[in-house]
């Protein structure tokens, strides 16, 4: 049997986003709760030169969002950068589950070998299509994505790995 790039990809992308809206839907109803101030959790870092709450949420979507639409030769949605609540990072987070929802298997399937470009500000980086994904959408993708759950937990969101794997 073997395995197609949507199955690698699309449901993998879809579950641990899916689990990520659910845990900061949790810790915006944490703060409300105890009216803490979003602001401070949304700007956190584990270390001073490490993303925020804010741009790890950011950089899980579109490294998810970038990769399957390199992959299926679609455009990617643009999604500006600039959620200021946690309500604002789940919406951003749903956006990218519903889009995609949208892509078809199809699209996707036969795609291992497609040469893709990633472009990074002057940098161009060429890749066939299972290497951008196991090599560089899906590692970043649980870096950055790992990172937002360990600032939520550090902050007393009270979440465990279940909610990382999409079991909440």
């Amino acid at each position: 049997m073997s395995v197609t790039m949507s199955q690698i990809s699309l449901p993998v992308f879809t579950r641990h986003l899916e689990g990520l809206s659910i845990v900061l839907k949790k810790a915006q109803a944490m703060y409300a709760e105890k009216k803490y101030d979003e602001a401070t959790l949304l700007s956190y870092r584990l270390f001073p030169d490490m993303f925020s709450l804010a741009r790890q949420v950011q950089a899980s979507t579109d490294h998810a969002r970038n990769c399957i639409a390199l992959l299926a030769g679609v455009d990617a949605p643009k999604v500006d950068m600039n959620e200021k609540s946690l309500a604002d990072l789940a919406a951003r987070v749903d956006g990218t589950v519903a889009w995609l929802n949208g892509i078809k298997p199809t699209q996707v399937d036969g795609s291992e070998g497609k040469n893709v470009t990633v472009k990074m500000g002057d940098r161009e980086m060429q890749f066939t299509g299972i290497d951008l994904l196991l090599k560089r959408a899906l590692p970043n993708f649980y870096f950055h994505a790992t990172t937002a759950y360990d600032i939520l937990r550090h902050n007393g969101v009270e979440i465990g790995k279940r909610h990382f794997m999409g079991n909440p």
